[in-house]
């Protein structure tokens, strides 16, 4: 059973779609010992980082998220909150992954948000982008960034190189909404669900 975490975030309902194309087996859910004992938990996330964070401390969710030991895996915002802090409302965030969201800058031919499909190149042997080829195009929507970090495993460049996807332990994370990026999409849904890790 798959635990997808309800907290008010925008994406939730088009995660549950992608969630029932591939026929996985889901919970929609913000009790914390479904969460906890589910055997994976996807985080979905779109919307204003300080305000998602509220919303989980309201829930009481931060403790529970933070020490999951099954595979987790963040989208977009929700890849965004695994980190210390994010600039969007200078707010602190799980802390899972070291690091900060940044804001992209406008100017020089570079809209904000980057909006739209863009290539992934991906660390090489990851579990999580098994059976995608190199290069391969996801769809994004975001203005705020996570640097390259020693826990990025693929990249994308819009303005210069960001990351596009991390891992830290038994923690996944994909800026890039997997949800809406078509058969790929799916397939790195699936190859998470399938996904047999150790903590280490």
């Amino acid at each position: 059973m798959i635990a997808l975490i309800d907290y008010d975030a925008g994406n939730t309902c088009s995660v549950m779609n992608a969630l029932r194309r591939i026929d996985a087996d889901f919970v929609l859910t913000a009790d914390p010992e479904l969460i906890r004992s589910s055997e994976r938990v996807i985080f979905p996330g779109v919307g204003h980082a300080g305000a998602a964070m509220r919303a989980l401390e309201r829930k009481g969710l931060v403790d529970v998220i933070r020490n999951l030991s099954q595979p987790v895996l963040g989208i977009c915002v929700g890849m965004q909150l695994l980190l210390d802090s994010s600039e969007e409302g200078d707010v602190a965030c799980l802390g899972v992954v070291s690091g900060r969201v940044t804001k992209f800058i406008p100017g020089d031919g570079v809209k904000v948000p980057h909006m739209g499909w863009n290539q992934v190149v991906d660390s090489g042997g990851e579990l999580l982008f098994r059976g995608i080829g190199p290069g391969e195009y996801f769809y994004f929507v975001h203005s705020y960034y996570v640097p390259i970090l020693q826990a990025t495993i693929g990249t994308t460049s819009y303005s210069h190189a960001f990351s596009a996807a991390v891992r830290h332990r038994n923690f996944w994370g994909v800026q890039f909404h997997a949800e809406k990026s078509g058969s790929l999409g799916e397939q790195l849904i699936r190859n998470f669900i399938t996904i047999e890790t150790e903590v280490t």
